[in-house]
């Protein structure tokens, strides 16, 4: 199989502008994700996909490749698809450009043994930290008993009525696609829940179309904010990374 690694970035950002370019110990984010994808074997390609010429303009500086993409599109999935119309390829690989701490082995979970029919897989890990229960911007998921996604949201879900040791489960920023599952989902309007919840995956649960979830261990942080961002520079720093490494 052709297997090609995207990695959306744009310098919008309502919470965190420019976020791709922020500091991590001397190098802009999307280095530090850019490089973590390289490692995995089983990439063939990987680009950083912008819509900024100064996103472009970091790729150069530390020699990633990158395609440029339109501007208008309003999720990651739009941009992943753009750069599947040009690049041919027999799976496309979304790596969320904040997730500086993501592991090359946990990115090569992913990574299907066979794509016989429509194709979506996510990753998920188990929440420790009862604050990311609560917190929005973790998107939790219910699967069944198969592995396949039955909803996602960013409430804490399924509630826990009967029992209380239930351990809550996070979507990561990694996710696996056919062309066919990217055409399906630019060309299909938003349903009710997506609307909702703003959650893209949400297009596929409500029209009947299978995402296979894969559990992994992983303790990567989605940088959404400055915040955020303080705490991946300190765990790198108690790793032992300095500026100059």
């Amino acid at each position: 199989m052709k297997i090609i690694a995207v990695i959306p970035a744009r310098y919008a950002s309502s919470r965190f502008p420019g976020k791709p370019m922020a500091d991590i110990c001397g190098k802009p984010m999307i280095w530090w994700v850019y490089n973590q994808v390289k490692k995995v074997s089983e990439i063939n390609e990987v680009y950083v996909a912008t819509d900024d010429r100064r996103i472009a303009d970091v790729c150069i500086e530390h020699g990633m490749s990158f395609i440029m993409t339109s501007d208008r599109h309003k999720t990651s999935t739009e941009r992943v698809n753009e750069v599947a119309s040009k690049i041919d390829a027999d799976i496309y690989i979304c790596v969320n450009g904040d997730e500086p701490l993501i592991s090359p082995h946990i990115i090569a979970s992913i990574v299907p043994k066979s794509i016989d029919g429509f194709f979506v897989a996510n990753l998920m890990s188990e929440i420790h930290d009862p604050v990311e229960v609560v917190d929005n911007t973790n998107i939790k998921v219910v699967t069944d008993n198969f592995g396949h996604a039955l909803f996602m949201s960013r409430s804490p879900i399924p509630y826990p009525k009967a029992q209380l040791k239930y351990k809550y489960r996070k979507h990561l920023g990694v996710l696996a696609y056919k062309k066919e599952a990217l055409d399906f989902f630019v060309n299909t309007p938003k349903g009710h829940n997506e609307l909702i919840e703003d959650i893209n995956e949400l297009r596929f649960i409500e029209n009947q179309k299978s995402i296979c979830m894969i559990q992994v261990e992983s303790e990567s942080i989605s940088v959404d904010t400055p915040k955020d961002l303080e705490k991946v520079h300190k765990i790198l720093l108690d790793r032992g990374v300095t500026n100059e490494n």
